[in-house]
């Protein structure tokens, strides 16, 4: 199987382009042996790049364990670099089919043609409860109180196409991050798991963020999360229109201007290397736009 690797403030997956080589028959099983990070290429995941009948390419995500996630933000920059570097779409705009919907990426080059940042309109947030989904009260879910691990915390929910729930705290602890995170992303409140941010506030301008990723764990950096962060600071007052969101990979630019705007996400996209996988047998088929159902 041909591999690239690439990551997005840290953020790190296989890619696999499905528009010249076969991709994997069973994307789930291959996502769990390529993600190790001892015994595979390592990574967060696995995305296939692939045909597309209404936009220039088609993405589809699969977390560490296999399971298969909407949306990713800076999995979603890094297609785009893909598409545009690799000659597969050579315009500045492109559109990217996702679980998420179509969604427009503005591309920035550096001296080389090559692209080093990306901008995404990632679509409205969505903040109808049964629609994140949480049966957590609130319409919207601000500040709800949510007891876990014999702690209290209040939660805001938010969907970017994939379930959020973001926490502001004073500060970002390794326990809330590998105790809590795992315990919220199973709660029972989330009926189909969800991703946990914990967001310490530095100033209106800026915040800083740690992700348990909903399916891997946490992660370098999570472009979906970074956006529902810049919605649950103006939800709930904790921060302004437009924020610099530290990472533990790197910093992402984002912007809401309040209900029914887009959020905007500008951040890197990094292409680190090529491979062949030959380790374990991987089933190969040919990519087609009929590859699995929208």
């Amino acid at each position: 199987m041909q591999f690239t690797k690439m990551h997005g403030a840290g953020n790190d997956y296989v890619y696999v382009d499905g528009f010249k080589h076969p991709i994997p028959r069973d994307p789930a099983a291959a996502a769990r042996l390529v993600a190790d990070r001892h015994c595979g290429i390592g990574g967060d995941g696995l995305i296939l790049i692939l045909p597309s009948e209404i936009a220039d390419a088609r993405m589809r995500m699969f977390n560490a364990d296999g399971s298969e996630s909407e949306m990713c933000g800076n999995g979603l920059r890094c297609v785009g670099k893909y598409v545009y570097d690799h000659g597969i779409c050579r315009r500045p705009q492109l559109h990217i089919e996702t679980g998420a919907g179509v969604l427009q990426l503005e591309l920035s080059c550096d001296t080389h043609d090559r692209v080093s940042h990306v901008t995404v309109d990632m679509g409205p947030p969505i903040l109808v409860a049964e629609r994140i989904p949480t049966t957590l009260p609130g319409h919207p879910v601000i500040a709800q109180p949510l007891e876990v691990g014999g702690q209290r915390f209040e939660v805001t929910c938010v969907s970017m196409g994939n379930p959020h729930c973001v926490i502001f705290v004073p500060e970002i602890t390794d326990e809330l991050v590998w105790q809590i995170g795992p315990q919220i992303e199973h709660h029972a409140v989330f009926p189909q798991r969800v991703n946990v941010e914990f967001v310490q506030v530095l100033s209106r301008h800026e915040v800083r963020q740690r992700t348990w990723e909903r399916g891997s764990g946490e992660t370098q950096a999570c472009g979906t999360g970074a956006s529902a962060v810049c919605v649950a600071g103006v939800l709930t007052g904790r921060t302004d229109a437009h924020i610099l969101n530290h990472l533990l990979g790197g910093d992402l630019e984002l912007t809401w201007p309040g209900p029914d705007h887009s959020v905007m996400m500008k951040g890197p996209a990094t292409e680190v290397f090529h491979g062949q996988w030959t380790d374990s047998p991987i089933e190969l088929v040919a990519a087609t736009r009929q590859t699995a159902p929208r």
